[in-house]
């Protein structure tokens, strides 16, 4: 009973579907970032020249500032200028930014639209709940890896970034276009470095949110077998119902034997009911059969209906294995058939 409540077997495809529409999929913030931070270099490389056109003319304008006076109108205006500038070279990398992440997301489980993540719960504001969850060990853990991962990106591109600065004394006789450009390069080797270091720790912790992911999804038998009922149905209530449909069929069965012409029987255990209506079809057709008790009760309905019973042990058997039930009979049986049906005819003078 405990090797059924342990979560040692893989998720079923359902539980992964159903975790999918919580809102609950394998995602990296590691990933993310790569995706993200590649986006924006290549942002940056593509829009570069119309962010440095705008950056020249704010120099240029803060240049032509020299000398006028400081009052009111004058600090709005660099203001508003400077906030117009700013704004041009900053809506373009916010948007191929706002992109990545959706590339980012897309990239890792596909698109997925779900309001089951939004919705509130009251568990998620329990108190208690959330103390236990901030000092956590997968807090602090998750805490260590973060300060890890960052010091080392962070540290390898301040390398990077020291022996640039040694560069500025040189850089500081070029012309401002000049400036913009080794600006530009230097930008992009660091960018570079980091964003390698940081694809680096993504692989890593693909690999490890991934596992994290499957392993928190683990089902046990018991629940395999629960999801099993749910899907296919409980066998003990598909047995009822399958009861419950034959009972229906036979009490149809049954509601047709006093309408029969005649019951043919071996005569204790095979029970035939035939009836022949040449509007409806152009043979006979059985519409009651039944062996042991079943052909006993036919029989019994019969005699209280004033049916007639006759005796053929072959044709009897012939007609409950060939035909179905409110099915005409086969040719091969015609003769039979019409023999005795002409004799009940003529008992009853028709």
């Amino acid at each position: 009973m405990a090797d059924d409540q342990e979560k040692t077997e893989e998720p079923t495809d359902k539980k992964i579907e159903d975790a999918r529409k919580e809102g609950n999929v394998p995602k990296s913030q590691d990933a993310a970032g790569v995706i993200t931070l590649f986006v924006a270099i290549l942002a940056v490389l593509i829009l570069f020249p119309f962010i440095a056109e705008h950056m020249l003319n704010l120099f240029k304008y803060y240049f032509s500032l020299l000398g006028r006076p400081l009052d009111k109108e004058f600090m709005l205006e660099v203001a508003f200028i400077t906030m117009r500038e700013g704004l041009f070279m900053v809506i373009p990398l916010a948007i191929a930014v706002a992109v990545s992440g959706v590339i980012a997301a897309l990239a890792q489980f596909g698109f997925l639209f779900t309001t089951d993540a939004i919705m509130p719960k009251f568990s998620k504001i329990n108190p208690i709940k959330g103390a236990k969850n901030l000092f956590s060990m997968k807090k602090v853990i998750e805490g260590v890896k973060i300060t890890f991962k960052a010091f080392t990106t962070l540290g390898v591109g301040f390398i990077f970034f020291f022996y640039f600065i040694k560069e500025l004394p040189t850089v500081a006789l070029f012309s401002l276009p000049d400036q913009l450009d080794w600006l530009k390069d230097k930008m992009i080797i660091i960018a570079l470095v980091m964003l390698l270091i940081i694809f680096i720790f993504a692989l890593i912790d693909i690999v490890i949110v991934r596992k994290q992911y499957f392993d928190g999804l683990k089902m046990s038998k018991q629940e395999i077998k629960d999801e099993m009922k749910n899907m296919e149905g409980d066998p003990l209530i598909k047995s009822k119902i399958k009861q419950k449909q034959m009972e229906l069929s036979r009490q149809r069965m049954m509601s047709e034997v006093p309408n029969a012409d005649v019951i043919i029987t071996n005569p204790t255990h095979y029970a035939v009911a035939i009836k022949y209506d040449e509007g409806v079809s152009r043979a006979p057709i059985v519409v009651a059969k039944g062996i042991d008790n079943m052909a006993q009760q036919i029989k019994k309905i019969a005699r209280e209906s004033n049916v007639h019973i006759v005796q053929n042990p072959p044709l009897a058997r012939s007609l409950y294995a060939e035909v179905e039930l409110n099915k005409a009979i086969p040719e091969a049986l015609f003769a039979a058939v019409a023999e005795i049906l002409a004799y009940v005819y003529k008992m009853e003078k028709k």
